[in-house]
């Protein structure tokens, strides 16, 4: 009789926890290792959560920007500032582009800082700070700069002359934004024509207007104003005075009383006129000025009267817009 036999079932290996993969061929091994370790670091770097913020400024030209950039659980890793054409400005608060006008203000785990002074337009736009991890980190700080515009220039487009229209322009050469001009007169606003002109970063701006004269507004007061967000509630202001041309007018002023033989006359002559005329003539009408007749100026004045004195007497003036005369009849009288 043969002993009883157990029978046994077969032996069974213990599973792994985590199934093995294949492993690549050897000339792939570096780049999986490389791709492995890239995702261990990153989610190191999430877990630290580390960040860089930016913040925007605007400052007018000429003056002093101050560029922030704001860390997050910083941990010393490398910190590089930026400039818009992507040149580096400072490498974890040392100096590498050669400009003294950046300055390192400030370099702690929670805010680097830097200022800029003397802002021009051309300094204008995207700054970057960035934070060099193994994930690099990158935010922008945009730097805005205003212009406010000088004191605007009047252009006289086309001379006063009476009856017709002076045509005058207000110019701001250079602002940014562009400037807002008005003409002034009285206190009222004078509606004009307003034409733009980008320079560059630049805008110059004009306001043109025509305004209809007579000889009464000559000398009148007018003024442009240009005003603008970096100005706030003040304005550059450019006065001018109307030059309206006209022909002249003469007048002469008779003396008082009767004129007998003896006395003296004395004729005064008054003339406007834009441009005032500058030669002034005495006459008499159908005959020649007494011997005794002197003239000064606008004045002529005669001595001894006598009766061959009588006549009429003229004076004449003129300039580029015209002429005018005015007439006295002298008669003496016997004593």
């Amino acid at each position: 009789m043969r002993p009883s036999q157990r029978s046994h079932p077969p032996h069974q290996r213990s599973r792994p926890l985590f199934p093995l993969l294949p492993l690549p061929p050897s000339h792939q091994y570096s780049d999986t290792l490389s791709l492995c370790l890239g995702a261990l670091l990153l989610f190191s770097l999430v877990s630290r959560g580390q960040a860089v913020q930016a913040e925007n400024v605007t400052v007018q030209e000429g003056g002093t920007a101050q560029i922030s950039c704001r860390l997050q659980n910083y941990d010393g890793s490398i910190v590089v500032i930026q400039n818009p054409r992507r040149q580096t400005l400072f490498f974890n608060g040392t100096r590498a582009l050669k400009d003294d006008r950046f300055q390192m203000l400030l370099f702690t785990p929670r805010l680097v800082r830097i200022t800029l002074t003397n802002v021009s337009v051309s300094d204008e736009g995207g700054y970057f700070c960035q934070l060099y991890t193994d994930d690099t980190h990158h935010q922008v700080a945009t730097l805005s700069v205003v212009v406010p515009p000088e004191t605007p220039s009047i252009e006289v487009n086309t001379e006063a002359v009476e009856g017709g229209e002076a045509k005058l322009t207000c110019l701001s050469p250079r602002s940014k934004p562009p400037a807002s001009l008005r003409w002034m007169r009285n206190g009222r606003e004078i509606p004009g024509v307003v034409m733009q002109q980008e320079n560059g970063k630049t805008v110059s701006v004009a306001n043109t207007i025509s305004v209809p004269v007579k000889r009464q507004d000559n000398g009148a007061a007018l003024s442009c104003e240009a005003s603008h967000p970096a100005l706030g509630n003040q304005r550059k202001v450019r006065h001018y005075r109307l030059d309206v041309h006209f022909a002249p007018a003469v007048k002469i002023t008779p003396p008082q009383g009767i004129l007998r033989e003896g006395d003296s006359l004395t004729l005064t002559c008054t003339v406007t006129g834009n441009p005032l005329p500058r030669n002034i003539q005495w006459s008499r009408v159908n005959d020649t000025l007494p011997e005794r007749a002197e003239i000064s100026g606008t004045t002529l004045v005669m001595t001894r009267l006598s009766q061959a004195n009588n006549g009429t007497y003229l004076c004449q003036a003129h300039n580029n817009y015209g002429r005018a005369a005015d007439d006295y009849t002298l008669r003496v009288y016997g004593e």
